[in-house]
């Protein structure tokens, strides 16, 4: 799957360290190499070889970002996750124990070492392992979405 002319634009780099920078602020770790420029570090987020996701913050959140490895996994272009409410990610019996996962990080910040089950495009079934998800917030500390990296997975 190849990168669409929406998610090379210009609006990457700055969702790119915004999920870094929020990254680093609640876990005191790097996803990726910090020395890289913004334009370097978007690249090597959307190409990187795990999952990285984030939505928005409506009612029903929508994905705003999903770099390559997450669009390959749930089998979905660029174009068909932007703008998709992220619940559609987890079937659903699965939903409401999403919601209380995303509820407790917007109390704590974020979580690590989550597991759950997700499911692709065609339907196909996967264990998530080792999640980390966590709160973005803008530069005057408001919340503007949430993210999600891990780089373990099993279809079942």
């Amino acid at each position: 799957m190849s990168p669409e002319p929406a998610a090379t634009n210009a609006w990457l780099a700055p969702h790119a360290e915004l999920l870094l920078r929020c990254y680093r602020h609640w876990t005191g770790r790097d996803l990726i190499d910090r020395g890289l420029s913004p334009a370097d570090a978007a690249r090597a987020l959307y190409e990187a070889d795990f999952v990285v996701l984030s939505h928005d913050t409506a009612t029903d959140p929508c994905f705003n970002y999903a770099n390559l490895t997450a669009q390959r996994l749930f089998e979905r272009s660029w174009s068909d996750f932007i703008g998709l409410p992220s619940r559609l990610s987890a079937e659903p019996l699965a939903r409401e124990e999403r919601a209380r996962l995303l509820e407790q990080v917007v109390c704590q910040g974020y979580t690590d070492g989550y597991s759950g089950v997700r499911v692709s495009a065609s339907g196909r079934r996967f264990l998530v392992r080792q999640a980390t998800v966590w709160n973005l917030i803008d530069p005057e500390g408001l919340p503007c979405g949430q993210a999600a990296s891990f780089a373990e997975w099993q279809w079942i």
